[in-house]
């Protein structure tokens, strides 16, 4: 079938208007010589979007390399079909969040999936994704499904899929990922979308459900042996969906009412006071770090659209802002000893994880407590299957402070640990700053540095990858490299992936990988000291960062 043909096959079946309307400006004009008009049919017809381990994500817009009600028709069928596959008395929880077309898509799957005959449950409005992750386990379902693009640029959607039963809730991984994608790709081949049977006949989650979410997460900070003071902060829900939960979470574990960032606290798809809607951008949290220094706040807690994700800033004066956001590696290691301390005290064994491009410093934490600790690769889908798991993060600031209620990173209970936290040193007379410097005075001073080379042409990231495989550097800013990983067929216990570990002769480490969801090469740098004094160890573990981030940057330059 040719482009044309597949576009006009599309076109017949799309029931949006506005990518019809797409199609009925694009047809016509390539059909007349239009260059780049075809060019624009290419691009979304040529290729699929791709169901994997993250789901589908992707630019709204029609064809079948776009977000849209037809793909995501044959994607809630194909997924509907699996499911009965294995199991006819299959169930699925579907929740959405503030992009645009997600209510839309929910609602398509919701019906499609009923009318397949699964159980559906559909969350009652936009909610965090944690809500989804959780309602699996809660419900006892067989899957969930979130419609969301988390922290991607305004114009993209996608849907998060997990799986209940003996994967305990957590995000699908291989060879899941590839039978639902063949199932999905089965449906677009052989069915047209308007005769495939539709269902209301689906339930809508009562209120106890996110009651119960916000009683089991609000529980992580009710501990009675600590003595805590309120501390003044500011929230944003970067035009997200993580306010109306976060409030009543901080509510009921006694942490007080913080100060929004009032132009960003409602849910609202075109992100308009961000570039893009991810508080790890530069400018993201600027409106967060003036509200905060108008109200006098002592911390600041940043979620992502979906909530599943949390950044943290602090006063620092000798920022230009009075700001600094901490590093998802800073913010992960401070909670994982909070964790440990937990664990000893309650006399319980568990594990410790991180992706292993996070930071060295959780495994030293575990390592002091006498804790078992486990790398894993990139991805909450990873990090949430460890078996015992008492605590993972990953340096994207993911953490999952309570596996017992969820098997995803959750930026709202994440963040209501972080603030009892903060709240528990005030009321000993100290700081955020006071308990880092225990930190590196303890485990030893961690530094990291992240490089990422944004693309426009894909094949770049392939041509990097393999002049750094076929010629592997000697030394990298003038430190001598000691050993290469290279993941490519399988490293120890972790299958075949596309990534590079080069160790360095003085304990450094450097990791090459692309990105999973966006078009970059990214390079991750970590170093540690634990010799001298805490000022003297991260001067060293500093120095040994900008040293090596100097070299890959000329590298991949």
């Amino acid at each position: 079938m040719t482009t044309l043909d597949s576009a006009k096959a599309w076109l017949e079946q799309d029931p949006d208007p506005e990518t019809r309307a797409e199609l009925e400006a694009l047809i016509p004009a390539a059909e007349a010589g239009d260059a780049t008009a075809m060019d624009a049919l290419r691009d979304r017809f040529d290729t699929r979007l791709t169901f994997g381990t993250a789901g589908l994500r992707g630019e709204l817009g029609a064809g079948s390399n776009r977000m849209n009600r037809v793909l995501v028709s044959q994607a809630a069928t194909g997924f509907a079909r699996w499911l009965l596959d294995r199991d006819e008395n299959a169930s699925v929880v579907i929740g959405y969040d503030g992009r645009v077309n997600s209510n839309v898509f929910a609602r398509d799957s919701a019906e499609l999936m009923a009318g397949a005959g699964v159980r559906v449950v559909l969350l009652p409005r936009m909610l965090p994704t944690p809500l989804v992750a959780f309602a699996v386990r809660h419900l006892g379902l067989s899957a969930g499904i979130m419609v969301t693009a988390s922290h991607n640029p305004p114009r993209d959607n996608g849907y998060k899929v997990y799986l209940g039963g003996r994967h305990g809730g957590s995000q699908i991984v291989a060879p899941s990922d590839e039978q639902i994608h063949a199932a999905i790709v089965a449906v677009a081949e052989t069915e047209v979308i308007g005769e495939l049977p539709r269902s209301t006949d689906y339930e809508v989650a009562d209120e106890s459900v996110i009651d119960a979410y916000i009683e089991r997460t609000a529980a992580v900070a009710l501990d009675e042996t600590a003595e805590r003071t309120t501390v003044p902060f500011v929230y944003t829900a970067m035009h997200g969906v993580g306010w109306e939960v976060s409030q009543r979470v901080f509510a009921a574990a006694g942490l007080g009412e913080p100060t929004v960032v009032a132009e960003q606290i409602e849910p609202d798809g075109a992100f308009p006071t961000v570039a893009f809607p991810n508080p790890e951008e530069p400018g993201a949290m600027d409106l967060s770090f003036e509200t905060a220094s108008r109200a006098g706040a002592a911390l600041i807690i940043a979620n992502d659209p979906d909530a599943d994700r949390l950044a943290v800033a602090v006063p620092d004066s000798s920022e230009a802002a009075g700001w600094r956001r901490l590093s998802g590696n800073a913010v992960g290691a401070l909670l994982g000893w909070r964790v440990a301390e937990r664990l000893q005290r309650s006399g319980t064994q568990a594990k410790l994880a991180a992706s292993l491009v996070s930071s060295p410093a959780l495994a030293a934490v575990a390592s002091a407590y006498g804790l078992s600790y486990s790398d894993t690769l990139t991805g909450f889908k990873w990090i949430s299957r460890v078996g015992g798991l008492g605590y993972g993060f990953e340096e994207a600031l993911g953490y999952l402070v309570n596996p017992g209620t969820i098997r995803d990173k959750d930026g709202i209970s994440a963040a209501v640990d972080f603030v009892a936290l903060v709240g528990e040193l005030a009321a000993q007379g100290k700081t955020l700053d006071d308990h880092q410097r225990e930190f590196d005075e303890r485990f030893g001073a961690f530094s990291s540095a992240q490089v990422s080379l944004r693309v426009t042409d894909l094949s770049r990231i392939g041509a990097i990858m393999a002049a750094l495989r076929d010629n592997p550097p000697n030394e990298i800013g003038g430190v001598r490299v000691s050993q290469v990983d290279d993941f490519i067929t399988g490293f120890g216990v972790f299958p075949p992936g596309d990534i590079l570990r080069f160790w360095m002769l003085d304990g450094s480490r450097v990791i090459v990988r692309p990105s999973g969801t966006e078009p970059k090469v990214k390079v991750y740098i970590d170093a540690s000291c634990d010799e001298g004094s805490v000022d003297e160890r991260r001067a060293s573990a500093t120095a040994r960062v900008a040293a090596l981030e100097a070299g890959m940057r000329e590298l991949i330059a």
